[in-house]
């Protein structure tokens, strides 16, 4: 009689529709964080307050294409943390022209809503040579 085939059966009728439903899970999770996110941004005041720039990072990534010659694709996510009066900490994304021109120790004020970034506005330094 030939060789016991059922192992397949119950790959294909059991663990593809498992693996196929932890998947959507996955995504539906995924998507539904994003959006619960984006509403509780959409319903935070957009505040502006007193800040300073304490530390900037940036973030590099490699992606290595599918093309015969070995390319890559690199991209680069900056970040600023700014410090509030009370003492607390905030990191916004933001992008490379704000992150080229900003330092750490400029002060100004800061506009945000929820965890989205709207801007930071420096605020003159002048410093009194004698």
């Amino acid at each position: 009689m030939g060789p016991d085939l059922s192992w397949m059966f119950d790959f294909a009728g059991t663990v593809m529709p498992i693996f196929i439903v932890i998947m959507i899970g996955i995504l539906a999770i995924s998507a539904g964080r994003g959006l619960l996110q984006w509403g509780r941004n959409n319903g935070s005041p957009i505040l502006t307050i007193p800040a300073h720039i304490v530390s900037k990072r940036t973030e590099v990534r490699q992606q290595q294409l599918q093309e015969e010659n070995g390319s890559t694709r690199t991209s680069t996510t900056y970040y600023l943390t700014y410090e509030l009066e009370g003492g607390s900490r905030m990191e916004f994304k933001v992008d490379g022209h704000e992150y080229g021109l900003s330092a750490e120790g400029d002060r100004g004020m800061l506009t945000y809503q929820g965890t989205r970034y709207h801007g930071f506005q420096r605020q003159a330094q002048y410093s009194t040579a004698e």
